[in-house]
């Protein structure tokens, strides 16, 4: 069998796409089931935490890649999706806001990131009002996404 130049360029860059695009849904899903994601945040290698509480209080979800939507982040298999949660802490006798859903629910946050800004967005689709963390920033009181916020990205 042969192939033509054309034919192989045409797959090498079809296979670039598939590449970047699967590495998308690797890193969202990582969001959902790295080990990080509920680490304590002092510890984590995800550079962005948010808290339920004021003052970088009460639980946390550290997050480590842009997030389209708290409630909807693609895990892994096609077509299906889960909600970020709180990580649950407190085994007898939770934390307020264990394992509650992020979305809507976080208060405060910490970027931890050494370059990118983290910016957190009333909106899905990182739009609307939001609150915007310089490199080794925190916010110990939302003020324009305080328990109503639905997506995240980091920016330069």
């Amino acid at each position: 069998m042969r192939i033509g130049g054309k034919s192989v360029a045409v797959m090498s860059g079809l296979a670039a796409v598939l590449l970047v695009a699967g590495s998308a849904v690797a890193a969202e899903t990582d969001n959902l089931y790295s080990p990080e994601a509920c680490k304590h945040p002092s510890s984590s290698k995800f550079k962005l935490h948010l808290r339920y509480e004021r003052g970088q209080n009460g639980v946390w979800r550290n997050i480590g890649y842009r997030v389209y939507n708290f409630n909807d982040v693609p895990d892994g298999v096609v077509g299906a999706t889960s909600a970020l949660r709180f990580c649950p802490q407190g085994a007898s006798n939770p934390w307020p806001g264990s394992n509650k859903k992020v979305k809507n629910n976080a208060a405060s946050g910490e970027n931890d990131h050494y370059k990118y800004k983290a910016r957190v967005y009333y909106h899905t689709g990182y739009r609307g009002a939001q609150d915007v963390m310089n490199p080794y920033q925190h916010i110990d009181s939302f003020r324009n996404v305080y328990k109503n916020n639905a997506s995240f990205k980091w920016s330069r």
